[in-house]
């Protein structure tokens, strides 16, 4: 029997019948240098990143969860998606001196981008953004935190579980059960305590799996775990999920208890991701399961700011939404520590493990684990899917513009199905671009017509 794999994503995307509601300074074009040359309107960043792909169950659940009527939530994912494109361009113009950005306001109307050096202030307020100068740059901060991983790793605690860079205040904060052991942490690290918040927590975050059954998909016709994000390899389909949920060789079994397949890769501790290659009966469609069941398409996996809103489909809870904290943050399970994942707001519990979180149109990440539950709220961590897309040399399915087609011959480095990060340099039709944006590249969005993504140089 053919069936539908139902997963969910996140990113930074919006409506293009909203496009024109973004905020005036998130729609400014005065000059700043390369970047301002390039800057899109705010209709082409929505059309590029096909922002008229969100569904009215997700902007329900975004009503329900955060607050906010109807017009709000249309707002505040037209302004996420260009608070993205203009973080992305300011990364690439800051160089160095970048030390963070993200947005805020019911609607995320205000972008803030955070600069070690009071000169980069005009160039910042130039693309309509608030400007923040700070002490520490987001490198500094970030290698910080990968020292305080390490001692994590060899001290093996589970009192100070949690590390994340917190890019509002300039710190990296370390939360704890115990004080003591945050300290004796930031001991052996060697971590300039200037760099440091300490935060007391009881939160003891822990991988989202249970044997209750349920929706979704079972391994070894015991444990349940949810499906992230529909993939390709190849002619081979599958899906992405929490790699927590099954090791390479284990069997799958969908809700059904029709058999499914087997997992090709499986990473944890360290990272949580993984990979599950589908028999002939099972078919991958762009698509995640949304509030009701309904279809929530997804069109790409364009990284959302910290401050964005992310909703999550799981097996346990269904829907639910919420925003994104801190990106790049470290945890320290019973099993071990992971590292690179986000920090969400939205609740979860077991049997969620390995479900979509999407913003918009645009995939985010799979669950990992969490604390909490959905009847008195909780903190969740996925793992991001661009990484585990690269890790596996898999191909998100998508429901964009360029569908399996070819892209158009342009020459050059840029290649569809490669994963860019910030920063990369690609060649495309005889020039030079920037990625200014985490993505999965794909047909129809060349350098050339993705300014939200690419920025000439």
């Amino acid at each position: 029997m053919l069936r539908r794999h139902t997963r969910a994503r996140a990113a930074g995307a919006a409506l293009v019948a909203t496009a024109g509601l973004l905020v005036a300074g998130l729609s400014g074009s005065a000059s700043a240098g390369p970047a301002a040359a390039t800057s899109p309107t705010p209709a082409s960043a929505a059309e590029t990143l096909r922002t008229d792909a969100v569904p009215p169950a997700l902007l329900k659940s975004m009503e329900r969860d955060l607050g906010l009527d109807r017009q709000q939530a249309e707002r505040r994912l037209a302004n996420e998606a260009e608070a993205g494109a203009t973080a992305g361009r300011l990364r690439a113009a800051l160089g160095s001196d970048f030390a963070g950005a993200w947005v805020r306001g019911a609607e995320s109307g205000t972008l803030t981008v955070a600069t070690t050096d009071a000169r980069d202030v005009r160039t910042i307020e130039a693309q309509g953004a608030e400007a923040d100068v700070v002490r520490h740059s987001l490198a500094d901060l970030d290698a910080a935190r990968a020292r305080l991983d390490r001692a994590a790793a060899r001290t093996g605690t589970t009192d100070a579980p949690v590390r994340y860079v917190d890019v509002r205040t300039n710190k990296v904060v370390v939360q704890a059960v115990r004080t003591s052991a945050a300290r004796a942490l930031v001991s052996a690290a060697g971590v300039d305590a200037s760099l440091l918040r300490i935060e007391k927590s009881a939160e003891r975050p822990r991988p989202f799996y249970d044997l209750r059954g349920g929706e979704a998909y079972y391994i070894n016709n015991s444990g349940r775990c949810s499906i992230g994000f529909p993939v390709t390899k190849g002619t081979q389909q599958g899906y992405a999920t929490a790699g927590h949920c099954g090791r390479a060789g284990a069997s799958t079994s969908g809700h059904n208890r029709v058999a499914q397949g087997t997992f090709q890769g499986s990473t944890f501790p360290g990272r949580d991701m993984a990979w599950v290659a589908t028999n002939t009966n099972w078919t991958a469609t762009p698509y995640v399961k949304g509030a009701g069941g309904q279809n929530v398409q997804v069109t790409g996996s364009t990284q959302a700011p910290v401050g964005s809103s992310v909703c999550r489909s799981g097996s346990t809870t269904g829907w639910h939404c919420g925003v994104i904290q801190q990106l790049n943050t470290s945890v320290t399970y019973p099993e071990g520590t992971i590292t690179g994942v986000t920090r969400t707001s939205v609740c979860a519990e077991p049997g969620d493990s390995g479900g979509s979180y999407i913003s918009g149109s645009q995939a985010q990440g799979v669950t990992s684990g969490g604390s909490g539950n959905c009847s008195s709220g909780g903190t969740t961590y996925f793992q991001p899917i661009n990484p585990l897309l690269q890790t596996y040399g898999l191909t998100l399915k998508t429901n964009g513009d360029g569908g399996g087609e070819e892209p158009p011959p342009g020459g050059g480095t840029w290649s569809a199905g490669t994963v860019y990060q910030p920063g990369d340099t690609v060649t495309y039709g005889g020039a030079t671009y920037r990625c200014l944006q985490s993505h999965q590249a794909q047909a129809g969005w060349e350098p050339p017509n993705v300014p939200a993504l690419w920025q000439r140089v």
